[in-house]
C-alpha cells in the first residue's frame, strides 16, 4: 500500500512540475498540432446545423448551431496562425485550452436560454468538453491537463447548477431531449474526471518515453538528443539577456585501462563518480550531458577564461581523489581532456562550436591529457 501511494505520489509530482526545454519544444510543436485539428473539426462543425435542420431541429436551434460554428472557424485560423510561430506565444496552449473548455459552455448556455433540457442534456455540444481535454495530452503538460479538467467540470457544474436554479421544474422536460435529472448530470461530471485522469495518464506516459529518450540509461543525465533540442534555446535565453555561455567538451584520460583493470562495473563506477564531480561544478541555468562512452559536454554561463579556471580547478580535485573501482582494487586516478568553445566567437549553432570544442579536446590530448585547452594552439 505504501510502495502504491509512494508511486502515485511521484505521479502527481511528475505531472506537476515545470516540463523541461525538451518536454517544452515538443509540446509547442503538439500545439500545432492541436490548432491543425481544431482547424480540421471546426470544418466538420459546420456539418452539424445543417443535420439538424434535416432532422427537424427548430429554427432557432439550427441558428445557434450554424452562429457557433461560424465564430469558431474564424478563430480557429487565428490560433492556427498564431501556433506556427513555434513557442513565441508561451501563453498559447493556456488560452486556447481555456477557450476550447469556455465556448462549448456558451454553446450549451445558448441552448439552454432557448431549451433548459438542451444546455444539459445535448450530447453532441457536450462531447467537446471531453475532446478539449484530450487534445491537452499533445501539449505534454500535466499541469495543463489536470487545470482544463477541473475548468470543464467546474463550468459545467456551475451551468447545470444555474440552470436548475433558474428554470421552472414545469420547464426540465423537454419533447427533444428528455427530462433533466441531477442523477444524470452528476454521470457526466464524472465521466469528465474520468476522462481528465485518463488524459494526465497519457501525458505522463509520454513525459515519461521522452525523459527516457532524453536521458542516459547509466547517469541519469541528459543525453545527446536532449542536447541538440535544448542548445537553440539556451542560446535564444543567452541572446535575450546578454549573458555568456562557454561549451566545454570533455573526455576520460585512459578509460580503456580502467575497463580493463576493474572490468565493465568498475567502468561504470568511474563514469558515474566523474558526473557527479562536474555536476557540482554546475551553477543555476547550467546544464551536463553525456554524449558517449566517457564524453560528456557541459554548457556554462560565463565567458570562457572563467570556465577554463572552474574546470581547470575542478580536473585537478578530481586527480586528488583516489577511485576505488570495488572492493580489493587498488586506487586509480582519474583526469580528463578537455576543449571550450565560446558563443557565438566561436559558433553560432551546436555544430559549430562542438567542432571547435573537439579541436581543442584533440588539442589536450596531444599535448599529454589531463588539460584544458580554451584556445587554439
Amino acid at each position: 500500500m505504501r510502495e502504491a501511494e509512494r508511486g502515485l505520489s511521484a505521479i502527481v509530482a511528475n505531472l506537476l512540475a515545470h516540463p523541461d526545454e525538451l518536454m517544452l519544444e515538443l509540446g509547442a510543436g503538439g500545439e500545432l498540432l492541436v490548432a491543425r485539428v481544431r482547424a480540421v473539426l471546426c470544418a466538420l462543425v459546420l456539418l452539424l446545423p445543417l443535420l439538424a435542420a434535416v432532422g427537424g431541429a427548430s429554427t432557432t436551434e439550427v441558428l445557434i448551431g450554424l452562429g457557433a460554428a461560424v465564430f469558431i472557424n474564424l478563430m480557429a485560423q487565428v490560433w492556427l496562425a498564431l501556433a506556427r510561430d513555434l513557442r513565441r506565444h508561451r501563453w498559447l496552449p493556456h488560452a486556447t485550452s481555456i477557450y476550447d473548455v469556455t465556448v462549448t459552455s456558451c454553446v450549451l448556455a445558448l441552448l439552454a436560454w432557448y431549451d433548459p433540457v438542451a444546455g444539459m442534456n445535448s450530447a453532441v455540444v457536450w462531447c467537446f468538453y471531453a475532446i478539449a481535454i484530450l487534445l491537452t495530452a499533445l501539449r505534454n503538460d500535466g499541469r495543463l491537463t489536470l487545470y482544463i479538467g477541473a475548468l470543464a467540470m467546474l463550468q459545467y457544474a456551475v451551468l447545470v447548477t444555474t440552470i436548475f436554479l433558474l428554470a421552472p421544474s414545469q420547464r426540465l422536460v423537454s419533447i427533444d431531449y428528455g427530462s433533466a435529472s441531477i442523477g444524470v448530470q452528476a454521470e457526466r461530471l464524472l465521466l469528465l474526471l474520468i476522462v481528465t485522469v485518463v488524459t494526465a495518464t497519457i501525458v505522463y506516459r509520454m513525459q515519461r518515453l521522452v525523459d527516457l529518450s532524453g536521458r542516459d540509461g547509466l547517469t541519469g543525465l541528459p543525453n545527446r538528443t536532449w542536447l541538440l533540442q535544448s542548445m537553440p534555446r539556451a542560446f535564444a535565453a543567452a541572446r535575450a539577456s546578454g549573458a555568456s555561455l562557454t561549451l566545454a567538451l570533455l573526455d576520460l584520460d585512459g578509460f580503456h585501462r580502467i575497463n580493463d583493470e576493474a572490468g565493465h562495473q568498475g567502468g561504470d563506477r568511474a563514469i558515474r563518480q566523474v558526473a557527479a564531480e562536474l555536476g557540482e561544478m554546475l551553477e543555476d541555468s547550467e546544464h551536463i550531458a553525456r554524449i558517449g562512452g566517457q564524453e560528456f559536454v557541459l554548457l556554462l554561463r560565463c565567458p570562457v577564461g572563467s570556465a577554463w579556471e572552474r574546470l581547470d580547478r575542478r580536473r585537478r580535485l578530481l586527480a586528488e581523489r583516489p577511485f576505488q573501482a570495488g572492493r580489493g582494487a587498488d586506487p586509480q586516478r582519474l583526469t580528463f581532456s578537455a576543449g571550450l568553445a565560446a558563443w557565438p566567437q566561436d559558433g553560432n549553432d551546436v555544430s559549430a562550436l562542438l567542432g571547435s570544442a573537439d579541436r581543442r579536446l584533440q588539442q589536450a590530448k596531444r599535448e599529454g591529457r589531463n588539460r584544458v585547452v580554451a584556445r587554439d594552439g
